[in-house]
């Protein structure tokens, strides 16, 4: 009895209605995706305002066109052009382990976390888990977002796990419609990203070449190359080359 007066059921509640809330945009947006691919939209804002659009409902008979609004028409396209959840908190990255696109979208939304904080969470699922998780399709939105914040965090250090990341997502269906409409911010982003990523792997080539008179070193230069055809082949797959 003292352990059911210690749970609070207003949060449960609350929690609950925004995990309900969370699927039903996730479908939502995705029903308006390929209504939007239907259409043959001209431009990445056409098909981003279709989704953004997505929750308004016809008028009604009923509906007086001349009567005063006393709200916007489109306030999930207001400021950031998102409706944020409501806050519960960060998550740790032990404790976000999303096993599908709706559990992932539910959790990333609705939890405010910094750029720095989403890179960390990312590098932590994997890429591996990433491309089951998003086998399907990456909702919309998230594969520009993923790329920003990659680049925008990126640490020296992180290399392996940015580009198992890039494969994991590279990996999963309709990709290529995903990078058809990242916008021009999103593209130079992930620009950034492979130019240090390249970096990286350059400067790992030279200091192995600096260790080649070394009998004990180990040579990496044939895993560096390795290392540089991934990502060359990796930014074909993006778009980007």
């Amino acid at each position: 009895m003292e352990q059911a007066e210690g749970i609070d059921f207003a949060a449960l509640e609350r929690e609950l209605r925004a995990a309900l809330e969370a699927d039903r945009r996730y479908q939502r947006e995705n029903d308006a995706k390929f209504r939007a691919v239907r259409q043959q939209v001209g431009s990445y804002e056409e098909f981003r305002d279709i989704v953004l659009a997505s929750h308004l409902k016809p008028l009604e008979r009923k509906d007086k066109a001349g009567a005063p609004r006393k709200q916007p028409w489109n306030s999930l396209a207001l400021g950031s052009g998102q409706k944020e959840l409501p806050d519960y908190g960060r998550i740790e990255e032990s404790e976000f382990q999303p096993r599908t696109a709706a559990e992932f979208n539910r959790d990333w939304r609705r939890c405010r976390q910094s750029s720095a904080e989403k890179y960390r969470l990312l590098l932590a699922l994997g890429g591996e888990q990433l491309g089951r998780i998003f086998s399907t399709e990456i909702g919309f939105g998230l594969l520009g977002e993923f790329l920003l914040v990659l680049s925008e965090n990126f640490t020296p250090g992180d290399e392996v796990g940015i580009t198992e990341v890039l494969r994991g997502l590279a990996q999963t269906q309709r990709f290529s419609l995903n990078v058809a409409f990242l916008s021009q911010t999103e593209r130079e982003g992930s620009r950034q990203l492979f130019e240090k990523l390249l970096a990286a792997a350059d400067t790992a080539g030279a200091m192995d070449d600096k260790t080649l008179l070394r009998p004990t070193q180990d040579n990496g230069t044939e895993k560096v190359k390795n290392t540089v055809k991934e990502l060359r082949d990796l930014m074909q797959l993006y778009k980007l080359s």
